[in-house]
């Protein structure tokens, strides 16, 4: 009885690092898009290789993913977690700092490394920690992303104007990390994967790896979206006239609270609706706020309402999409390692991409892109849907 209250002891305090860790994630992330024109003008640079920074992140952010199965397959996970969040809040803090394009380059590649570590390995331990009961927590961790991601805008539209100006924003995230890599440091214990023969064989069963390879596809293009509108939309805003710099800067928080309620308000649907009608809605959702953009381009009314269906509609969609690979197929650490790498990718190039594309065509440019981007999404969804009803039947058929 004793063993199993500390047993649960350890869960709440191994799930609080993970939902700290997302809340920073969430900052990091969220942070460079209104900070954009200042990293430019700080660096000399233009619009065009800023947005590579995009890329440069996402690519790092590739490679911490890809290290992540066997780093915490094989050491003390929450070692890793530490060192990695530690290792961003120590970047986080130079970035306001780097005095040419190539030094922050360098900074964002670096960090994006630890980035991976920190989001496919809170996933990861996550899974190990709740097992069978994941579900509301995977809502919730994703939840906490959306906070950090809401309060990364709101802290550089407060810091606009004075002395420092965004650097205040850069060094109290960096700060506010540091401390949050020092606690995940002092955790002694960790969880360690569950070793299930039955469950081994139910991920090794017939056109496993297809799947994968569809959630992983969904997951591309859905956070090339995401991360593509939230890093953009300040440009977007700002060189059409339609927010002024702070203004533009509270219309990035408001697509990130929005997103941040989506995520909130899924947390009691998932119990209610199958995954597929959820993410059917969203993407519907997200596509009809995107097409009032374009039948009222200089409204800056349409402008806000849209964003904040845009980022309701998108909140949902990541961990419900991981949570129907889930229900499809058994997950290994492998394979989820896998289906995040999507993620990752799909963080690098369509962001990557718009900064030339605005730069050669103009801001408007973006709304196609995103929304050709959530249509091969919903081409994925339904894929990965077909896959898993074959496979279903194929496993069925053997029984």
């Amino acid at each position: 009885m004793l063993q199993g209250a500390v047993r649960s002891d350890s869960a709440v305090r191994w799930t609080t690092s993970y939902f700290l860790l997302f809340i920073c994630l969430g900052l990091d992330i969220a942070v460079l898009g209104p900070t954009l024109p200042s990293l430019a003008t700080q660096t000399g640079a233009g619009l065009g290789e800023m947005g590579l920074l995009f890329l440069i992140g996402s690519a790092g952010g590739v490679v911490g993913t890809a290290l992540s199965g066997p780093v915490f397959d094989r050491w003390n996970g929450h070692l890793v977690l530490g060192g990695a969040q530690l290792l961003a809040a120590a970047l986080i803090a130079l970035v306001p700092s780097a005095p040419a394009f190539w030094v922050l380059a360098t900074l964002v590649a670096v960090k994006g490394v630890a980035q991976g570590l920190v989001n496919t390995g809170a996933n990861i331990l996550l899974t190990w920690t709740h097992r069978e009961r994941t579900g509301p927590y995977m809502n919730a961790l994703h939840f906490f992303f959306g906070l950090g991601a809401v309060l990364a805008p709101f802290l550089v539209a407060r810091f606009t104007g004075t002395a420092a100006g965004y650097r205040l924003a850069y060094w109290g995230l960096s700060a506010f990390a540091g401390l949050v890599g020092l606690s995940v440091v002092a955790q002694r214990s960790c969880p360690r994967p569950h070793h299930d023969e039955a469950v081994a064989a139910r991920a090794a069963g017939p056109s496993a790896w297809p799947l994968v390879a569809l959630a992983a596809l969904f997951l591309f293009f859905y956070v090339g979206a995401e991360i593509s509108f939230g890093g953009w939309i300040y440009t977007y805003a700002r060189r059409l006239e339609l927010a002024s710099e702070a203004g533009a800067a509270y219309l990035s928080s408001a697509f990130w609270l929005a997103f941040t309620a989506g995520r909130l308000a899924s947390i009691p649907v998932a119990t209610r609706a199958a995954p597929q009608r959820v993410l059917f809605a969203a993407a519907a959702g997200c596509l009809v706020a995107l097409g009032l953009v374009l039948a009222c381009p200089g409204s800056a009314g349409v402008l806000w309402g849209a964003t904040l269906v845009l980022g309701f509609c998108m909140g949902p969609m990541w961990p419900t999409g991981f949570n129907l690979a889930s229900r499809s197929i058994a997950l290994s650490g492998r394979m989820s390692a896998v289906i995040i790498l999507g993620d990752a990718f799909g963080g690098m190039v369509l962001p990557s991409a718009l900064g030339k594309v605005i730069e050669s065509t103009g801001p408007r440019s973006m709304i196609f892109l995103i929304g050709a981007s959530l249509l091969l999404d919903l081409v994925a969804l339904g894929s990965l849907l077909a896959v898993r009803a074959r496979r279903t039947a194929v496993i069925r058929a053997r029984a």
